[in-house]
């Protein structure tokens, strides 16, 4: 596998050679897939060739120096999970790559992947027009793209708790089991405010807020089972109002999505413009990377910004 600074130094002498050869690179994350993703690139060889080269995605100078260069003919597959994708699509934005972009998920959740019926057994398959058009997240200060949903509650608790343990060297984390110990003994609910195209709802006793653009996330869990990827439209789900154990009995059916059947403490609400708060601070994840002391977050779908403007344009004249 190459390295880094083997792609930039090939990559700065591709004028010198022969540009009618077509190259395949493979942006892998090494962290993705309990740190095993690397590995399973290489086994990307039996289909991409011998001449493939492999970049590194956690050194960000690959990006510029190899991602915004690519010939023509050039082909780009990208290796990893959930996080991994949402760091891709941070890190391009707006900028128009000029090539099909190819996936094989090799992560441990790969919630994308599974909304859209594919493994990690497949051949790398086509994901540009699902890269397109994403919504935000606007979270302390910044905001994301993010490609499957936001995780608040108990589930942005479970990431931070995987965080540290992953710092402390562990591997194969449990996140059920940190979730079911959290429900039981850690984890408190907040109260919430929810406001959905300016509509305001509130909430007592809430264990997840999440706001989704697919149908899975957390390794599985389908907490909005009627969402449409890149619809138009976001949904949010509220489980609040129950006990731990009535919590802990209907906590397993979100991965069939059949928790949405229990009313009294399920709410799904759909909008383009979702606002959750909380009433005190609780980890939060976008795609599986976590981020820490969050009291509120605002999920956009796309275009949403533009036509409330256009509707304040139009309510003034």
């Amino acid at each position: 596998m190459k390295t880094s600074a083997e792609v930039r130094k090939e990559f700065g002498g591709r004028q010198e050679r022969n540009m009618n050869m077509a190259t395949t690179y493979v942006f892998f994350n090494p962290l993705a897939g309990n740190g095993k993703c690397g590995d399973s690139a290489k086994g990307l060889t039996k289909v991409v060739g011998e001449g493939a080269v492999f970049c590194n995605m956690t050194d960000e100078s690959v990006y510029e120096s190899t991602l915004f260069s690519l010939a023509s003919d050039d082909k780009l597959i990208v290796c990893g999970g959930d996080g991994t994708l949402n760091r891709f699509i941070n890190f391009v934005g707006n900028r128009d790559l000029g090539h099909d972009v190819f996936y094989c998920p090799l992560g441990s959740g790969n919630d994308f992947a599974h909304d859209l019926g594919k493994t990690a057994d497949d051949e790398p398959f086509d994901i540009t027009e699902y890269l397109k058009n994403l919504p935000t997240v606007s979270v302390n200060g910044n905001t994301y793209r993010f490609i499957n949903g936001i995780g608040y509650g108990i589930d942005g608790y479970c990431c931070e708790v995987g965080d540290k343990m992953r710092g402390e060297g562990k591997k194969d984390i449990n996140y059920a089991g940190i979730a079911i110990k959290g429900l039981l003994f850690h984890y408190k609910p907040t109260n919430a405010v929810v406001t959905v195209d300016g509509v305001r709802h509130e909430f007592k006793k809430v264990w997840l807020a999440p706001t989704m653009n697919g149908r899975f996330y957390g390794g599985g869990m389908m907490p909005t089972p009627e969402q449409v990827r890149n619809g138009g439209k976001l949904s949010t789900m509220l489980f609040h109002g129950s006990g731990k154990i009535k919590t802990l009995a209907i906590f397993p059916s979100i991965f069939k999505g059949e928790h949405v059947k229990h009313t009294d403490c399920v709410t799904v609400l759909e909008g383009k413009t979702i606002t959750v708060e909380f009433d005190s601070p609780r980890a939060l994840q976008i795609d599986g990377e976590t981020v820490l002391g969050v009291t509120s977050y605002t999920a956009t779908a796309f275009g949403a910004d533009e036509l409330a403007k256009e509707a304040v344009t139009t309510a003034a004249e």
